[in-house]
């Protein structure tokens, strides 16, 4: 079904990944985590994740000077569950978070101050007071931000690492969406437009306590040339800005993540490795250890180790073709339903007792429970008939999707599971997040508040 991989540690071999995911699904129907009851479920591939994050660590260190301080962020927005963030920790992976509730998910999972880092196009003056009254590493977005951290660092100076974000404004990516570098991005201070440069070099001049630069040139569609190109200009104005003002201030360079993933196979391309080698060619003087280094990968450490699975409900035709109508569509993978055309999503069969299926290719629809006609997770894709009783797995979502949850029609949530090998030839799993009840839908709804509106005077009646 995949392809193998790079065979670079870490990289995740296709086949080997495949293997596992097949006895997870299989033992996930067997424990009963999937049914007519239970009739989706998200499963989380742990050994893939230590992979994953092994071979960051890996790649990195391959290429910095020996002794130089690295720091891997991963971006919460990816996967914000505290089991995954508390995992990726044990792994010496740090957290990047972009508001109070990711800063509230990094600190429940125990991650130290020292290896999170706050970055935010809208932080408010009570965040910006948390994150430095804890030590936690800033990266200002504007001008005016950073006049909120003036006032801060006056009332109460701060240990924490601090910097500004700049957007290189080198364009966009095949997702206009997604791409941060462009030269209208919401992002940073945008380094080209006129009296830009010399302002950050005056703020720097002007702030010994700035120590840090920070940019995001990558994501979902965006080249690793583009991104590469990102990380050199910023590196190029970091040895700028510290010429220009006589002394070695800036001491990090934070480069973001961004790496982009593979849709199409079960192979993990491209790998950490081959994008660290390409930045050692690019921009040789950021790791030759002057500089510390972040970065901010998250979708690339987790998308391919989360699958979600959902029981076919029904099996049936319109116009000929086959439609499989599943539990899992537009409420999982909304990006997916509303621009397929940038989120295609490969999708496993699977036979009732959760077995790959096999069989001639059948072109049929795989479709979700929402309530709209485009609520499809895939169109006239040719795989194995899927028949009532079966369960369709999508796959490579890991990061962005199960934990992203779209509450139409008021579907619930669905529970994640962490899987691993049981030392005994089997699987065993661990609820990384319960499936939300009834009960919570209906609280979450105001279901407390049901006379709020009924029992409210009419404006001027007495």
């Amino acid at each position: 079904m995949g392809t193998s991989g790079t065979g670079e540690r870490g990289t995740g071999g296709g086949a080997v990944r495949t293997a596992r995911r097949d006895a997870a699904v299989r033992a996930a129907v067997e424990q009963g985590l999937l049914g007519p009851a239970e009739p989706i479920a998200a499963l989380l591939d742990v050994e893939g994740i230590r992979e994953s994050a092994a071979g960051l660590r890996d790649a990195f260190d391959a290429v910095v000077a020996p002794g130089t301080p690295v720091l891997h962020a991963f971006a919460v927005k990816a996967c914000p569950l505290v089991p995954v963030l508390r995992l990726l920790h044990g792994e010496g992976i740090g957290a990047e978070v972009a508001s109070p509730g990711e800063l509230a998910l990094a600190r429940a999972a125990g991650m130290p101050p020292g290896n999170t880092v706050l970055d935010s196009p809208a932080k408010t003056p009570a965040e910006l007071r948390e994150a430095l009254a804890l030590g936690i590493a800033v990266n200002a977005d504007n001008p005016q931000e950073l006049g909120r951290i003036d006032a801060l660092m006056r009332s109460a100076p701060s240990r924490s690492p601090l910097g500004i974000r700049v957007n290189p404004q080198l364009g966009g990516g095949a997702i206009e969406a997604l791409s941060t570098a462009t030269a209208t991005s919401k992002f940073g201070v945008a380094l080209r437009d006129e009296g830009a440069r010399d302002w950050i070099v005056r703020a720097y001049r002007d702030r010994p306590w700035l120590s840090r630069l920070h940019t995001h040139s990558g994501s979902q569609g965006v080249p690793l040339s583009l991104m590469a190109q990102g990380v050199a200009e910023t590196y190029a104005l970091a040895e700028e800005i510290n010429r220009r003002i006589g002394r070695p201030q800036i001491d990090t360079i934070d480069i973001g993540g961004g790496l982009p993933v593979n849709f199409a196979s079960d192979e993990t391309a491209p790998a950490y490795a081959q994008y660290a080698r390409l930045l050692r060619e690019v921009v040789p003087g950021l790791f030759d250890g002057r500089y510390g280094l972040v970065t901010e990968f998250g979708r690339s450490l987790l998308a391919k180790h989360g699958t979600i699975v959902a029981r076919v409900e029904y099996a049936k035709t319109a116009g000929g073709r086959p439609v499989a109508v599943t539990h899992a569509g537009v409420q999982v993978a909304a990006r997916t339903v509303y621009a397929p055309a940038s989120w295609p999503l490969r999708i496993a069969a699977y036979d009732a007792k959760g077995r790959p299926k096999e069989g001639p290719q059948v072109v049929q629809d795989v479709a979700g429970p929402a309530c709209f006609a485009g609520d499809l997770l895939a169109t006239a894709r040719p795989m194995p008939l899927l028949e009532q009783g079966d369960y369709a797995a999508a796959l490579d979502t890991g990061a962005y999707y199960f934990a992203h949850h779209y509450a139409y029609n008021s579907l619930a949530r669905p529970g994640v599971h962490g899987f691993a090998p049981d030392g005994h030839g089997g699987v065993e799993f661990a609820t990384v997040r319960p499936a939300q009840t009834l009960e919570e839908i209906v609280a979450e709804s105001g279901g407390a508040y049901a006379d709020a509106l009924t029992t409210r005077r009419a404006p001027g009646r007495r």
